[in-house]
């Protein structure tokens, strides 16, 4: 199913879903952050996804993780709440929603590199190689509030 993202665009579709999303920003002993490039889009992203009603944000992030990157994960912290409601995401089954996404860090605790159907690629990218990767604004704001180590979580 393809996806388009949408960001402060009269153009964008009205939503009519809102989603509680999870993503998480994995960063190895190097320093390195694990990024997936999506099926859906194309684009560079920080692994992620719906929240099912079953379960905490925190147990959302461990399971989005391994299913897209094939790592298990422990939940260390949290970057930020991110619920700008110019940011619409257009599915090309109809679906239109508004998501509501909490960012939190996380560290590797065992599993193994491997590739799902929702990533073309998954690997891990140095700071330096964060600005030549192709990805939403939205998926850079959030990498950007990661490394600027703010002192307090974003909330927007």
């Amino acid at each position: 199913m393809a996806r388009t993202e949408y960001y402060d665009d009269p153009d964008a579709p009205g939503p009519n879903s809102l989603v509680v999303g999870v993503s998480a920003v994995v960063v190895d002993d190097r320093g390195r952050i694990l990024m997936q490039r999506r099926t859906d889009n194309g684009l560079w992203a920080l692994p992620g996804g719906g929240m099912d009603l079953t379960e905490s944000v925190p147990q959302a992030a461990v399971r989005e993780v391994k299913e897209e990157t094939g790592y298990d994960v422990e939940v260390t912290g949290m970057v930020g709440l991110y619920t700008d409601a110019r940011h619409i995401i257009a599915y090309s089954d109809g679906e239109v929603r508004r998501q509501f996404n909490v960012c939190l860090t996380a560290r590797v605790v065992g599993g193994a590199l491997a590739i799902s159907d929702e990533s073309t690629d998954v690997r891990w990218v140095s700071r330096e190689e964060i600005d030549k990767l192709l990805m939403h604004d939205t998926q850079r704001l959030r990498i950007g509030h990661f490394l600027d180590g703010a002192a307090s979580l974003y909330i927007g």
